[in-house]
């Protein structure tokens, strides 16, 4: 065997979503955030068109993200739906981070591939982040709530309108044990096997 088969399978098991509110004050390193994203470029890619673009706010850019966040929400919101609850949690979730890594897929100008096969690609790279983030003991928050699929964050990201914002992921390391297993189905209701 090419690679230690347990290890894998432990660490693709392990990964879990952390939500920021029980993150430590333990510090996530650059170098760290710098493997996930080197991480990232080994995912599928049709044509090699690496589809995959990440906006990482970190130190005091954890609240400049916190604050456009939680501040775009609360200027497009209608008001009888502002909650103020929710802006707080926007803000806080950020500044409770290490980090915040806006996950984009940004697309092939030429349009080579259908961009399903795009989109799969970068959720892929994400999946090479998530389980080098679990391997280093980091939890991560993959949000798609408040404005993140709104026109404002793809200005702010600076991205063109045939790109996509995926989601927000937040990290941090876990103020306590690593969360349990979730139960999952067994492969007998997600799979179908034909042999003749």
């Amino acid at each position: 065997m090419k690679f230690n088969l347990s290890e894998v399978t432990e660490v693709i098991q392990n990964r879990r979503t952390v939500y920021p509110e029980f993150f430590s004050d333990r510090k996530v390193h650059k170098e760290q955030i710098e493997l996930m994203l080197d991480n990232a470029k080994w995912a599928p890619t049709h044509k090699l068109t690496q589809p995959w673009f990440f906006k990482v706010f970190y130190d005091e850019g954890t609240k400049t993200f916190g604050e456009f966040f939680s501040e775009t929400y609360k200027k497009i919101a209608a008001p009888e739906m502002f909650s103020e609850m929710k802006y707080n949690k926007m803000k806080n979730r950020a500044e409770k981070s290490s980090a915040v890594i806006v996950a984009c897929m940004r697309r092939d100008e030429k349009e080579r591939v259908p961009e399903v096969e795009e989109l799969a690609s970068a959720n892929a790279a994400i999946q090479n982040m998530l389980l080098t983030a679990t391997a280093y003991g980091i939890g991560v928050y993959w949000g798609t709530g408040g404005v993140t699929y709104k026109p404002e964050m793809k200005d702010f990201l600076g991205l063109k309108p045939q790109d996509q914002v995926l989601g927000v992921l937040f990290l941090g390391y876990p103020a306590e044990e690593w969360p349990r297993k979730t139960p999952r189905k067994p492969r007998e209701y997600y799979s179908e096997w034909i042999e003749d």
